[in-house]
């Protein structure tokens, strides 16, 4: 059985501060007045920040200075690379030694130690800081007083420092900027100067090599003769293509003065007039030859007209004119030779060329097997003037940036520290607030606690308040609910009957339900002799009983199985049966109501009467719910006194008598059965209207 709970008053903690509100109020402004004092003895502190943009920055006069810098390449891993370097133990050393800070009592407050502190010293109780080296123990310090960061979504780093003296304070940041901007410029010049002093011994190889590789060229080209007229060609390319290039032009000239001299020989053969070739028209001779020829064909038809055909005149000058015809057509054949002649001349020219360019062909086949060999050696010697080019060019490059302002750092400062106006603390108005509230609120609490362990801020619970549990833990085969407590009384009837532990004849499920919450019964043994409406009664006494809050049970012993109906989902759940033969645990034969929060046990599936021979296992399964459940509901369906007493004791539960027609006469005699079993107080239940298991479940509900 369980204590009953009790509540806390509110009221009387509320009362009780205002009690001692002298107490309170006093601790308050107290511990208000001690942190006034406390943070007027503390040296005031001081911060300044200075912020880093992280960016490409290239030379002045770059070479590539028109391209846009790769800004993109500083992610956030670059960014915060850089915030280690600033934090870096080689810059914090410079900075120290740059402003002096081993001569300031701030940075190294172990020299100085206490009276105590040299006593705990001398006993062995502290370690003597001095025997940690000055500059670790200002470093030490510094990083104390430092704080590096990357703002998000940027690439600038913020860098602020503390400090009891403001000018300081700024400083310090100023000059750790400082330092960092100048060993990444001078460690770009340092690439620099290496990369010079790795280059210039290199291209003075180079040069070396350049020369060997063109003077093999040389001497190759010479060894050959396969020298050159231009700055492509060879002498023996040269000479073929003009000679490829004089023998077209003499094949041209051949060929026209072939067609030229076939033109007159066709003229001349076919007794053509050969006025209209050209060869003809352009001779002098026959050109004045035409010209007597037409002054005597003009006197032959002047004097034609007076003389006759048989005048000697007209004779004298029909002979002239046959004779000038003679020498003309002398004259054409003088043209057609001089054509063939020029025909004959162009065909020996044509051969000649041809014999020279065959020769020039075999001499060009020799001269590009030179050449292939001739082209590797040229192109050793391009690749090895290409690469000394390179490195001239990275070596002017490289030369031109050895001055300490020639390569700016990749990063610029967009925000320098100033020496800040107010010191960030302490915050004496703040910390004052906060430690009178805190003193407030703890003397409250302290009273508080003071009332609740004297018990007088505590006061009886209305009801039994029991601890919810998750309705879905079939395993734990609990779910939570509070318990609420009635009074049972007894009654004893005027006529010698056996006892009848209900109240003032109420003995409805309502009833009942409040007599067992009352008397935190464990287990209730349901019986019902009028069979399932009795049962479907034992179902409403459950959910009435869960209604309250209470962890409520049914086990279904029932041949019609009638609760499992009521309650379970299907029929086909494994339940009781299936446990006493052993074929699943008690947390697999746990269900939950469809219509409330209790739990059932079904029937089950396995056969009854194997299930039957383990019946001696069912009080200890009882048992063991009881832990569980603060109510177990055991229906028995229509059984006698005689068969439910292997399951039911008297000294831990109570039976219940599930009757819908009250009969005085018969009601009698089942109580003394179960008074002659032992069982003496047996509650009496019955519903206000019957109830039946198949056609109003929802009243049993």
């Amino acid at each position: 059985m369980t204590q009953p709970d009790v509540d806390i008053d509110l009221g009387r903690l509320v009362k009780a501060i205002w009690e001692k509100k002298a107490l309170v109020a006093g601790l308050t402004a107290a511990a208000a007045g001690l942190a006034f004092i406390v943070t007027g003895m503390l040296n005031p502190l001081y911060k300044s920040e200075t912020r880093l943009l992280i960016e490409t920055r290239e030379p002045v006069f770059s070479s590539d200075q028109s391209q846009p810098a790769p800004d993109s390449s500083f992610d956030d891993r670059a960014v915060a690379s850089q915030v280690e370097i600033l934090r870096s133990t080689d810059l914090i050393k410079q900075v120290a030694r740059n402003l002096d800070l081993s001569s300031r009592e701030e940075f190294d407050p172990a020299g100085n130690t206490s009276a105590l502190g040299d006593l705990l010293i001398m006993l062995g109780l502290k370690k003597n800081p001095l025997e940690v080296p000055a500059e670790e123990r200002i470093l030490k310090e510094f990083y104390k007083k430092l704080d590096v960061y990357a703002v998000p979504e940027s690439r600038v780093i913020g860098i602020e420092f503390s400090s009891e003296d403001q000018v300081l304070a700024a400083q310090v940041p100023n000059e750790l900027v400082n330092v960092y901007l100048a060993s990444q410029s001078g460690a770009k010049i340092e690439n620099n100067t290496d990369a010079s002093a790795w280059l210039e011994p290199e291209i003075a190889k180079l040069r070396d090599r350049v020369r060997e590789s063109e003077s093999k060229v040389a001497e190759y080209r010479a060894r050959t003769g396969l020298l050159l007229v231009n700055q492509q060609d060879t002498i023996a390319a040269k000479q073929l293509s003009d000679i490829s290039t004089e023998l077209s032009r003499v094949r041209a000239e051949r060929a026209d003065s072939e067609a030229r001299a076939q033109s007159v020989r066709n003229a001349l053969e076919n007794g053509q007039a050969v006025d209209a070739v050209s060869d003809v028209l352009d001779s002098p001779v026959i050109q004045r030859l035409r010209e007597s020829e037409g002054n005597i064909r003009a006197q032959l038809a002047d004097i034609s007209t007076t003389l006759l055909d048989n005048h000697p005149r007209m004779k004298g000058l029909r002979a002239q004119l046959a004779d000038i015809e003679g020498q003309i057509t002398g004259e054409i054949r003088k043209v057609l030779s001089s054509l063939e002649s020029n025909a004959r001349v162009a065909r020996i020219r044509e051969q000649e060329l041809i014999a020279q360019l065959n020769e020039l062909k075999a001499g060009s086949a020799r001269e590009g097997e030179e050449a292939v060999e001739l082209r590797s050696l040229e192109r050793e010697a391009a690749a090895q003037r290409d690469l000394l080019e390179t490195y001239l060019s990275r070596y002017r490059e490289a030369a031109s940036r050895t001055e300490p302002k020639a390569l700016p750092a990749d990063a610029r400062v967009i925000s320098r520290a100033v020496p800040a106006s107010e010191a960030y603390f302490p915050k004496t108005g703040p910390i004052v607030i906060v430690a009178a509230l805190a003193a407030f609120l703890l003397s409250a609490i302290g009273v508080m606690l003071g009332e609740l362990f004297s018990g007088r801020a505590l006061r009886p619970s209305s009801g039994l308040v029991r601890d919810p549990a998750s309705s879905d833990d079939m395993t734990a085969a609990a779910t939570a609910a509070p318990a609420v407590a009635a009074a049972q009384q007894s009654d004893d009837t005027e006529l010698a009957l056996p006892h009848i532990s209900n109240d003032a004849d109420d003995f409805s499920v309502e009833a009942v339900a409040e007599q067992l919450i009352t008397d935190m019964t464990p287990v209730a043994v349901c019986v019902s002799p009028e069979g399932d409406e009795g049962s479907a009664a034992a179902v409403m006494l459950a959910r009435t009983v869960a209604g309250e809050g209470l962890k409520t049970l049914v086990i279904d012993l029932t041949g019609s199985a009638c609760p499992t109906e009521l309650m379970a989902e299907s029929l086909r759940l494994p339940g009781l049966t299936d446990l006493m033969c052993g074929e699943i645990s008690i947390a697999d034969s746990i269900h939950p109501d469809r219509l409330s929060s209790a739990h059932i046990v079904p029937r089950g599936n396995a056969n009854a009467r194997r299930a039957m021979r383990a019946i001696d296992r069912l009080p200890m399964i009882i048992d063991a719910l009881t832990e569980a459940y603060d109510l177990v509901v055991v229906e028995c369906g229509a059984a006698d006194a005689a068969s439910i007493t292997r399951i039911a004791r008297a000294d831990r539960g109570e039976i219940v008598l599930s009757i819908l027609q009250f009969d005085e006469a018969e009601i009698p005699a089942l109580l003394a059965e179960f008074n002659a079993e032992g069982f003496e107080d047996v509650l009496i239940m019955t519903p206000e209207q019957p109830v039946g298991p198949l056609g109003h479940r929802s009243t049993a509900a």
